[in-house]
Formats: C-alpha cells, structure tokens, sequence
C-alpha cells in the first residue's frame, strides 16, 4: 500500500507546477511485478487530481487578471485566448506533454466548465499511462 501511495503522489505532484515525474515510479514499480491495470488506475487518478491543482491555479489567477502582478500582459493574454480559440478545448488531450501544465493553467484562467475539464484531462492522463504500460510490458515482460 505505501508504494502505490507513493506512485500516487509522484503522479500528483509531475501534473502541478512542482517538477516531478512520475514515469521513473511507475516503471519500477512495473518492472517489480506490480500489475500494470492497478499502476495505471493508480497513476491516472493522481495524475488527473494533480492536473485538478493545476487547473485551479489558474481560475484563481484568472480572478486577479487586474492586478500590476498578474502574469500576462493584456497583449500576451490576449493571443493566449486567440490560440484556444483555435484550436478550443481538444488542447487538453495533450495535457499529458511537457507543455501540458501550461494548457492546464490556461483552461483554468479561461474558466473551461470542469466537468467538461475533467473527462478530456482523465482520457489524456490515462492514455499516457497506458502507453507507459504497453512500453514496461515490451521492456520486461511482466
């Protein structure tokens, strides 16, 4: 139980603003034989409830868009909405790449409703783990 907890909030914290990756966990613990359906589960649930953090940093920000502190320009803001206007809510399918936090954010400032956040978060989230599964399987035969 402690090293699924761990997976958990390695998981958590890699979808928040604090550095961390959780794929190094998740394939250890892969590699000692944990079952990959449960890693994936496991991982998937942190991961989403971590991007969750993510997302309300950002509704947070966007409350203080009229501060001198706020961290886009008008101008930066600006294209910011003129870029998910393009290409809208599809972006949070990549929240999963390196840049994703980014798109997390930016959902969070744009108000995204959160259900709607949350299912395309959860499929990209989990997607990614299951790749990682399909990877850990080809590398150790587990």
């Amino acid at each position: 139980m402690i090293a699924l907890s761990g997976l958990f909030v390695a998981a958590f914290l890699a979808a928040t603003p604090v550095p961390f990756q959780s794929e190094v966990v998740f394939l250890a613990m892969q590699a000692a034989g944990w079952p990959p359906a449960l890693l994936i589960l496991v991982a998937s649930i942190g991961n989403t409830l971590g991007s969750c953090v993510t997302y309300g940093l950002g509704r947070w920000l966007s409350d203080q868009r009229d501060h001198r502190w706020f961290p886009l320009k008008p101008a930066q803001m600006a294209r910011a909405e003129g870029w998910w206007a393009r290409w809208g809510l599809w972006l949070l399918l990549l929240s999963w790449a390196p840049f994703g936090d980014a798109i997390v954010a930016l959902s969070g400032v744009l108000r995204v409703p959160l259900p709607l956040f949350l299912i395309l978060v959860a499929i990209a989230k989990t997607g990614r783990y299951i790749a990682l599964g399909w990877m850990g399987e080809a590398a150790f035969g587990t």
